[in-house]
Formats: structure tokens, C-alpha cells, sequence
């Protein structure tokens, strides 16, 4: 040590600070080429966006222009389901790869005890926490909700930076409130800021995208970012310009599905402003583009959920399948398109396997990454939905649906019969086969039993057989 200190100190003052500064050089630059093969991650998730609600999906009445050259860029999924019909569970079976009765999210989370029917648990890992150790920064902008307190915030559950709403929905978007409450938040800190909630999630997004991407600042590295957008959700509040735009452009259109158009481009508009912010910093070609929607669309702002049956809060196709598609240039083929039967949960792996992130927690998801890539993939596996809720229909109570290959067993509250349908033979279901095949039902619905224990047991249960 003294002999290596000795030989150190003759040196010259000026040559030891060129050595000492080539050095940090260096350093900085091997931190940057281990993050150069790995990309950045965004994930848009739309509101209650029906499956049929995009152009290149059939829309006739709509514009989607941001969404289908995303589609066109990337690859397109065809039979993509959301983990259910309603918002919350969701939300937090993508972000622990997990289905969300095991992680406490098996209802929604809203701002009120007597209607509220979930609490993110405290041993969920979100993916944030992964991709953080791989050195990401990771970032959420728009709706959370999965909990309004700590520790159960974006900024407690992994999330470096948080812009956004704590709540489950507004009632109004020009105002923010619920139920009279301000549930706006940068990171800890209350906010009430101006303007369209669509046009700030959006922003917010592009300045956090900028921000990232300014060799300057030291920030060079990989980051997650998760742009949830409240739209289309209701109450439906396009900006006026958006509606008038709309009826000038689809005479005698309702005036329902003229608001609803409206929103969705108005929100489609955004994410075009999102993607341009990406090429315009250098970051296009290195990020990872998915998008979907939470759940089916909304029956009462006039959803176009496709050919499907059912809308949004039904276990049929209409309520649960959702629009998707991924873009990450070299690595999946553009205009590609993947007829794999994929939930939301599945791109928790994907999104880590693209990252270098490992973990070594149980997930219930697969991942899908294989097929992003065009490589051959079949998985065989039973999919499970459910959905706890309060009121007269539902009386705090779950219900579900499965799908094993073709056969889909459902309901969709807890007081009716299971239906069963084969979606090979009837996509649209149309024809309960329960009572004509009790022996494919009889699988079924022991698999679901078997499921459904998993959420309700107890430590020192041993697991079914």
C-alpha cells in the first residue's frame, strides 16, 4: 500500500487529473454500453378501450392513426384478454404477473371502505422492483389505482417517479376531483393542475421522455415507463374541437358513440405526440412499445367491442378481450400479426427477459417474449378470470370464467349458472353447451374449483391435487 503511494505521488498534477478523468471516461462508457442492447420499456394502457374500438381492429366510425402505425410497425395480437373486465385487478395482475386474487386485487380498489374490494399485498413484487435492479429508472404517469395511501402509492411499490391519479376514475376531466377529492399527485406531493387530464397524462409522458434522453444530465440510462391513460373510461368529455370534428366527419353518427369516438382519438392523438417524442430524442429505436386496454368497453358509452358478445364488467369475449400490439424495431417484425392466446399478465416476463432483470418470485404468467420475437410458441395452459363486487347484482361476491384450448366455462355473476362454449365452433357465444356436454363441463369446472382454492387458502392448507 505505502510502496504503490509512493510511486503514485511523483506524478505530475495535471497528468494525474487527465488519468483520473479518462477513467471516469471509461467507467461511464462501459455503463453505458451495458445499457445500449437493452431497451427502454413503455407500456400504454388505454381505459375501457373496446376491442373493436381501433381502425385496424374494423372500426368504420373512428380514427386511430397513432395506434394502427404502432400495428403496422410492430406486431398485432388477435386474441389478447385482459385479466378482467374491470379496471384494478388488472392493473395489478400486469404489474406482479400474478392472477389478482392471489396478490389481494381480486375487485376494484376505490376511494370509499364500503364499496372497496381489494388491498395490493404488501409481498407482491411489481415489476418496477425487477427492472430496478437492473439498473432501469422506472416511471408511472396517469391512473394508479391500486391503493391511495402508503404504502401502497406508486412511489411506496417501486416507482421512481410518479405523475398522476392515485383514484379510480374522475368525475370530471377538466377538474380531476372524486367525489369532491383532488387524488392528483407528483410523486408525494399534491398537485391541481390545469388542463384536459388525456392532454397532461400525455405531456407529462413527453417531458419525462425528453428528460431521459438528454445525454447532458447524467440520466442515460434504461427506463420503464407505464403511461396509463384514464380514456376512454366515463364520464366521456372529449375536448369540444375533437366532437365537433368528429360529427362533421360522420354524419347522423349518435351522438353517444360521437362522444366516445371523440375521446378515443383525442387520446390516440396523444399517444402519436408519446411516439414522437421517442423519435425526435434518439430513443425509438431502442424502446419496447406495448399497448392495450384493461378491459372490454363500456355498453354505455357505446363501445364497439367487434363481433364479440358482452362489454365491459361480462366474462364473454366482449368484456374481456382487448386490443394489443408491440413494437420494438429490429427485433419484431413489422406487420406481423399472432393469433397466441395471451393475457395481460403475460407481459410482465417478456418485459423482464427484454431487460436483463431477473426475479426468483412465483409468477402465474408465461411469457410471450418467444412470440414478440417471430419464434414458433404454444402454450398449453388453463386461463382463469375473476372479479369480486358489491351491490345488488354482485353482494361482495366473485365471479368467473376459464378458458382450456377452445372451451370457455363462465358467468357472469354469482347467482347465475356456469354457460360453456366452444370458441372454435362459436367465437360469439351463442350456444351454452353445459347441459349438452356435462363431461367437458365437469372438467372444467373442477379445474376452476381447483383455482379458486388457491385465493382462499389458508398456510397450513395443503395445496389440491
Amino acid at each position: 500500500m505505502n510502496q504503490n503511494r509512493k510511486r503514485f505521488f511523483p506524478l505530475n498534477h495535471a497528468l494525474r487529473i487527465v488519468l483520473l478523468v479518462g477513467v471516469a471516461v471509461v467507467h461511464s462508457a462501459f455503463n453505458f454500453a451495458a445499457h445500449a442492447d437493452r431497451p427502454n420499456i413503455l407500456i400504454i394502457l388505454s381505459d375501457d378501450q373496446g376491442w373493436g374500438d381501433v381502425t385496424a381492429y374494423g372500426a368504420k366510425d373512428l380514427r386511430t392513426p397513432a395506434t394502427d402505425a404502432l400495428i403496422k410497425e410492430g406486431m398485432r395480437f388477435d386474441n389478447f384478454y385482459a385479466n378482467c373486465p374491470v379496471c384494478s385487478p388488472t392493473r395489478a395482475a400486469l404489474l406482479t404477473g400474478r392472477y389478482q386474487e392471489l396478490v389481494g386485487v381480486p375487485g376494484v380498489i376505490r376511494t370509499y371502505p364500503r364499496d372497496n374490494w381489494g388491498y395490493l399485498a404488501h409481498d407482491a413484487v411489481l415489476l418496477p422492483i425487477p427492472l430496478k435492479k437492473a439498473g432501469y429508472h422506472t416511471a408511472l404517469i396517469g391512473k394508479w389505482h391500486l391503493g391511495l395511501e402508503k404504502p401502497n402509492t406508486p412511489n411506496g411499490r417501486g416507482f421512481d417517479h410518479f405523475k398522476g391519479m392515485l383514484c379510480d376514475m374522475m368525475d370530471d376531466y377538466w377538474t380531476h376531483r372524486r367525489h369532491g377529492i383532488n387524488y392528483m399527485r407528483d410523486n408525494e406531493k399534491e398537485i391541481d393542475p390545469k388542463g384536459h387530464a388525456t392532454d397532461l397524462f400525455t405531456q407529462w409522458t413527453v417531458d419525462y421522455i425528453k428528460e431521459r434522453g438528454q445525454p447532458t444530465t447524467g440520466k442515460r440510462q434504461p427506463w420503464f415507463c407505464f403511461l396509463a391513460y384514464n380514456a376512454p373510461h366515463f364520464p366521456v368529455q372529449p375536448p369540444k374541437d375533437w366532437l365537433e370534428k368528429v360529427k362533421a366527419r360522420e354524419p347522423g353518427i349518435d351522438n353517444t358513440r360521437a362522444k366516445l369516438v371523440a375521446f378515443i382519438e383525442h387520446m390516440d392523438d396523444g399517444m402519436g405526440k408519446v411516439v414522437q417524442a421517442l423519435k425526435d430524442t434518439g430513443q425509438y429505436d431502442n424502446t419496447l412499445i406495448i399497448f392495450t386496454s384493461d378491459n372490454g368497453g363500456h355498453a354505455g358509452s357505446k363501445a364497439n367491442v367487434g363481433p364479440y358478445r358482452g362489454f365491459k364488467q361480462d366474462m364473454y369475449e366482449g368484456g374481456l378481450r382487448v386490443p394489443a400490439c408491440a413494437v420494438w424495431k429490429g427485433k419484431i417484425k413489422p406487420g406481423s400479426r399472432s393469433d397466441l392466446v395471451a393475457m395481460t399478465f403475460d407481459l410482465y416476463p417478456p418485459a423482464c427477459e427484454a431487460a436483463g432483470a431477473k426475479f426468483d418470485h412465483a409468477i402465474d404468467a408465461a411469457s410471450i417474449l418467444p412470440t414478440l420475437l417471430g419464434k414458433p410458441q404454444k402454450l398449453e395452459r388453463d386461463l382463469f378470470f375473476s372479479r369480486r363486487e358489491g351491490n345488488a347484482r354482485y353482494q361482495g361476491q366473485d365471479y368467473y370464467a376459464m378458458r382450456r384450448g377452445d372451451w370457455k366455462l363462465l358467468h357472469n355473476t354469482p347467482f347465475e349458472p356456469y354457460q360453456l362454449f366452444n370458441l372454435k365452433d362459436d367465437p360469439y357465444e351463442t350456444t351454452d353447451l353445459s347441459k349438452k356436454n356435462r363431461k367437458k363441463f365437469n372438467e372444467l369446472s373442477a379445474a376452476l374449483r381447483k383455482h379458486i382454492q388457491r385465493a382462499g387458502a389458508v398456510p397450513w392448507q395443503k395445496p389440491a391435487k
